[in-house]
């Protein structure tokens, strides 16, 4: 089917959609291949004095047979107008190619790419900052429903499998991208501040935008792929706000027990918060029930 031709039907299926101006919270719901699926979310702007610059999309769509669903935080830094961009255009990107369904995998990739020359291209309306993004899509088929992540920037995806906590992202720090920095001119200093910085600006060796940065950034996304099983619990999608005071495993266990996702999603950034998380913090719960 060719990306134009794909056609997202279904309007009434679209759970909820969030940018920094909408709710700070929100649930919904469906059923993916005869399993029912429920998601929350949760927001908290951090102590900064910039506005929110987190946004995130949680939603449900049909292309051709499939239904799927759709979540995703994004986490700007130097303004809000790249991850608000990334919120509004990158899931059409994706699922608009053309081999969107036959290989999501190259489908994201190519994706992500062509969104972030078009960012790049825009520089001038949606000025010099970046952000980080991590994607989540749900693809039902007749019997079985694929998950595939893909990430750049450090806003991670963890899930639990029978209470055990398996991350699906790739935190893409610096220090662990230096090789490829320096290949293309750029260094890594912990100077001004205390974490490492690509040319002692940015804390992440991978985003969005970044004009002025992006000769030594990448936004090539890692892409994982997983089945959701009858072990499968939850998924857990949240900017560094989260991640920097908790565990993957410390999160998945502080909801284990909770039946609500849109309270798991407030708990999360609630305990963040005590952690004494000073970041903006954006958080989605997805659910996966029998």
């Amino acid at each position: 089917m060719a990306g134009k031709e794909i056609y997202h039907k279904m309007k009434d299926k679209v759970k909820d959609a969030f940018s920094s101006s909408g709710p700070e919270t929100g649930k919904g719901k469906t059923k993916l291949s005869g399993r029912r699926v429920k998601h929350g979310y949760h927001l908290v702007k951090g102590k900064s004095n910039h506005p929110m610059e987190d946004y995130l999309v949680a939603e449900y769509r049909q292309v051709g047979e499939h239904d799927l669903g759709l979540f995703a935080i994004f986490d700007g830094h130097l303004g809000h107008t790249v991850a608000d961009f990334l919120h509004s255009h990158l899931f059409d990107n994706i699922l608009n190619q053309p081999e969107f369904l036959s290989n999501p995998e190259a489908a994201i990739r190519n994706a992500y790419q062509l969104t972030d020359e078009k960012i790049l291209e825009s520089a001038a309306e949606l000025g010099r900052g970046g952000s980080t993004a991590v994607t989540a899509i749900l693809i039902s088929s007749e019997k079985s429903v694929k998950l595939v992540v893909a990430n750049v920037g450090d806003s991670r995806a963890v899930i639990s499998k029978s209470g055990a906590a398996k991350q699906l992202s790739v935190d893409h720090e610096p220090n662990k991208e230096r090789h490829s920095i320096e290949k293309k001119g750029g260094f890594v200093s912990n100077l001004p501040g205390d974490v490492p910085r690509v040319d002692g600006q940015l804390a992440v060796a991978r985003a969005f935008g970044d004009r002025s940065l992006k000769k030594h950034l990448s936004s090539e996304p890692d892409v994982e792929k997983e089945t959701i099983d009858e072990n499968t619990d939850f998924l857990i999608l949240a900017s560094d706000g989260l991640w920097k005071v908790m565990s993957n495993q410390e999160a998945v266990d502080e909801i284990k027990d909770f039946k609500d996702a849109q309270a798991a999603a407030k708990h999360l950034t609630e305990q963040a918060v005590n952690r004494k998380s000073k970041d903006d913090i954006s958080c989605i719960v997805v659910k996966f029930l029998s």
